[in-house]
């Protein structure tokens, strides 16, 4: 037995609208959630054309979709997304004539987005977790509807049917859980590392970062739920409800200050060319389904958004710089910038919503047209909701030339840490030789 589909409903007349366009294929993603019983569509978007695409495209191959192009498009929707949503495939809607390419062109689109997703991301998925993804085949004239799956984590993964079922209202009243955390972390930039790499250093201190959310506590309302304990143990769902409306629930994360004592504490000296502070309080947010969720789905939802939204932004800032400073600059002067602000958009018929992010500077139509080329949706400028205040990047460089004196001090206390480091080693060492002179002088004499 295959995997089932529930689609919003209004995405059946979405598809439909695409196919009757005059064109010999249309690729684009589905955006939704997974769950260990079924998965939800609630969204899905066409892949937006390139400019010099405009032309008429070869329409006897598939050769001419460009997976580039289609991996970076789902990079930026990824952004997106807030936590517990993620694309969960890719559909092609194409001509009879291309029908029968089109399954081995889906196979390689669908391997390539995860692929391309995977790169990005700071957290590891857990064992237990879903790793099929859906790859739709629709066909312009007939309107068939083939929906497969295949197994990311298995690269020679064969096809498997799965269902796709429509249905009203799917997420009209899904669960969401709120949280602002504050952050406040120092990122040293090591000296050795080759021209001051800074954006991989970043990347190094955030996966620090990562591993202490992971392990953080959340208290939903106050309190530290089990487990495998339902979300909504305790409260009425609602049935038949049509009007998109939202539970909220505020979160506290608590994150652990220091080691407990069974783990052992180690220090080093490194060389540093300067130093990253990333400040702020950061806006998130996860949404989980309405059928009996599991208080892990939802916080494991909650973290991975934490660590994604930080993340995201961080690149945001790089391309950012990139595009104004050029490509080749890696030498930073010290500077203060301000990482991006992230807004929430709603979704039509959903209790769900969006997000985006923009820097100050960016007007509200700039965030409008963003919406319409990566997610095909018209967005009003009053729908936008700007949630936080400035969080920004400190880049403190050191100079780089360190005269001889600070360089023989650095070393200095490098070999004393090292030493007491090692003082039991040398103790020890010092004992057994005193030993052996002592019992070689008793029995000589």
């Amino acid at each position: 037995m295959g995997r089932t589909y529930f689609v919003e409903e209004a995405i059946g007349q979405y598809l439909s609208n695409l196919s009757m366009k005059v064109q010999p294929y249309v690729t684009g993603l589905l955006i939704g959630q997974c769950s260990v019983q079924k998965d939800y569509v609630i969204q899905a978007v066409r892949t937006p054309p390139k400019e010099e695409q405009k032309e008429v495209i070869n329409p006897s191959k598939l050769e001419s979709i460009d997976e580039e192009w289609i991996t970076a498009h789902a990079s930026q929707v990824s952004r997106m997304l807030p936590g517990g949503l993620l694309v969960l495939g890719v559909f092609i809607i194409t001509c009879p004539e291309l029908s029968k390419d089109s399954q081995n062109a889906l196979r390689k689109l669908v391997f390539a987005v995860e692929k391309s997703l995977t790169k990005r991301r700071l957290w590891k998925p857990a064992e237990e977790e879903v790793s099929e993804r859906a790859a739709l085949q629709i066909c312009s004239a007939t309107k068939k509807v083939v929906c497969r799956t295949y197994d990311v984590q298995d690269p020679k993964s064969s096809a498997k049917p799965a269902d796709w079922k429509y249905q009203s209202a799917l997420s009209a009243s899904w669960f969401a859980l709120d949280c602002t955390v504050n952050v406040n972390i120092h990122i040293p930039l090591l000296a050795t590392s080759s021209n001051h790499d800074l954006e991989k250093n970043i990347k190094n201190g955030l996966n620090r970062w990562a591993k202490q959310i992971e392990d953080s506590v959340f208290l939903i309302s106050g309190q530290v739920k089990d487990d495998d304990a339902e979300l909504l143990e305790g409260q009425k769902k609602s049935r038949g409800n049509t009007q998109s409306s939202s539970q909220f629930s505020d979160v506290k994360v608590l994150t652990q200050l220091s080691q407990g004592s069974s783990h052992r504490s180690t220090a080093t000296v490194q060389i540093c060319s300067g130093s990253v502070n990333l400040k702020g309080a950061v806006k998130c947010r996860a949404y989980t389904h309405n059928n009996k969720p599991k208080v892990k789905e939802a916080i494991q939802a909650l973290k991975r958004d934490i660590i994604n939204t930080l993340s995201d932004r961080c690149e945001i800032l790089f391309e950012d710089l990139i595009i104004n400073e050029g490509p080749h600059k890696k030498d930073f002067e010290m500077a203060y910038h301000v990482l991006p602000q992230r807004l929430f958009v709603p979704v039509a018929g959903s209790s769900v919503m969006l997000s985006d992010y923009r820097f100050g500077e960016e007007a509200i139509g700039e965030v409008q047209e963003r919406f319409v080329e990566m997610l095909d949706q018209s967005v009003q400028a009053e729908d936008i909701q700007i949630t936080e205040e400035i969080n920004t990047v400190g880049i403190c460089p050191v100079t780089d030339n360190v005269d001889d004196t600070q360089q023989k001090q650095l070393t200095k206390a490098t070999l004393l840490l090292k030493l007491q480091q090692n003082m039991g080693v040398v103790i020890a060492a010092a004992v057994a030789v005193f030993a052996s002179i002592f019992s070689f002088n008793y029995f000589s004499d």
